[in-house]
């Protein structure tokens, strides 16, 4: 099930070498290795997973306008990859637990975080936004890579409690040259863990090119680890959450882990940190702005004359109210004193965390003294 590519001398991958089930222009195709896997999906289902997407790049926009205004100390934008996000994160048992990076905004969105959620730890007012256990997601990773890892130690500890239940992860295509990736595959494939291992190759690793990455599809790893692998259209909504499905059986059914490349691009920055103008021409994100993920799903759903005006409002609504809610519980948010940092960092008390309280106070109050000269 992978779709390869051998090496070029430009290092330039092609991003047509994929598995898709809606053209850029939003034409169902078939794909026999895909189909099977969404035979079910209906209009409905269709409908559910653009509203998502929308919702998510409303959110999104948000978090980008608040780092802008200063409620919010970095933001991670994932505009162009809310196909990945959400038609993966859908495909998902609700007993099953995601491993996300920092710019999975969508996955913590599907697995059900409230508005403090995309927002808490962003804003510096905690480690962490939301309860893993009740939303079924660990908390983003910010350590390139470090979340597989995670991920695979909770897949094998799902087999020793004998559950069918799956474990995902994602990561960039730039955390693929981290040992850390490479290692929990290592152990994944070893131990036979229910693992999904998503790449989201969204072209960038920061600045630098994913051909700077891998002079290859990066899906054609993964077998190298035995673990089967596909190579999928990360625009495509329907795909990938087809692709999703087949990763998630394989895993949950004892065969192991799997691994999905979803091939998309990431429109806006690296993170609000981040200047792309200086690294990436205004045609090639036009280029991509064609591919919309949005915009795809939409004109399939208009060709089987599933979306009008009524649904359209009814969408942009939503994605307002909930943009509202995240909003206003960033603002509504009281930062906590400097020395709290310190608070529910170990389960129990010890020397050595007092030790560093002791000392941060005092560090504190050296700018209290310098303030008063």
């Amino acid at each position: 099930m992978v779709h390869t590519l051998t090496p070029t001398a430009d290092l330039k991958q092609d991003v047509d070498d994929v598995a898709r089930l809606l053209t850029a222009e939003g034409e169902r195709i078939a794909d026999r290795d895909l189909d099977p896997w969404v035979a079910d999906v209906d209009t409905a289902q269709l409908r559910d997973l653009y509203r998502d997407m929308v919702v998510l790049r409303r959110i999104d926009a948000e978090g980008m306008a608040l780092q802008r205004q200063g409620q919010v100390g970095l933001w991670a934008p994932c505009q162009g990859q809310e196909a990945t996000q959400i038609g993966t994160a859908r495909a998902m048992r609700a007993d099953d637990f995601a491993f996300p990076s920092y710019r999975e905004t969508g996955v913590t969105y599907a697995r059900g975080a409230g508005p403090e959620g995309y927002i808490r730890a962003w804003r510096g007012e905690a480690h962490s936004s939301y309860d893993p256990h009740e939303v079924g997601a660990a908390i983003p990773q910010i350590i390139i890579g470090a979340q597989t890892l995670h991920a695979v130690g909770y897949a094998m500890g799902i087999q020793r409690d004998g559950t069918d239940q799956a474990v995902a992860t994602w990561f960039g295509d730039g955390a693929t040259s981290q040992g850390d990736v490479n290692e929990a595959m290592v152990f994944a494939a070893s131990y036979t863990a229910p693992v999904v291992f998503v790449c989201t190759n969204n072209q960038y690793a920061i600045s630098e090119p994913v051909g700077v990455q891998a002079a290859a599809p990066i899906a054609g790893r993964a077998p190298g680890f035995g673990i089967p692998s596909m190579r999928v259209d990360g625009n495509d909504v329907l795909a990938v959450t087809a692709a999703m499905r087949w990763a998630l059986d394989h895993a949950r059914t004892g065969q192991g882990p799997a691994f999905i490349e979803a091939v998309t691009y990431r429109m806006g920055p690296h993170t609000t940190s981040d200047d792309p103008t200086r690294y990436r021409d205004k045609d090639e994100v036009e280029r991509w702005r064609r591919r919309d993920p949005i915009a795809r799903l939409e004109a399939y759903l208009r060709s089987q004359d599933a979306f009008d005006d009524e649904f359209a409002a009814a969408v942009a609504a939503e994605s307002d109210e909930v943009a509202a809610a995240v909003r206003s519980t960033c603002l509504a948010m009281t930062t906590a004193p400097a020395l709290s940092i310190l608070d529910n960092v170990y389960a129990e008390p010890h020397t050595g965390l007092e030790d560093e309280k002791t000392w941060f106070a005092a560090y504190l109050d050296g700018f209290a003294e310098e303030s008063a000269r």
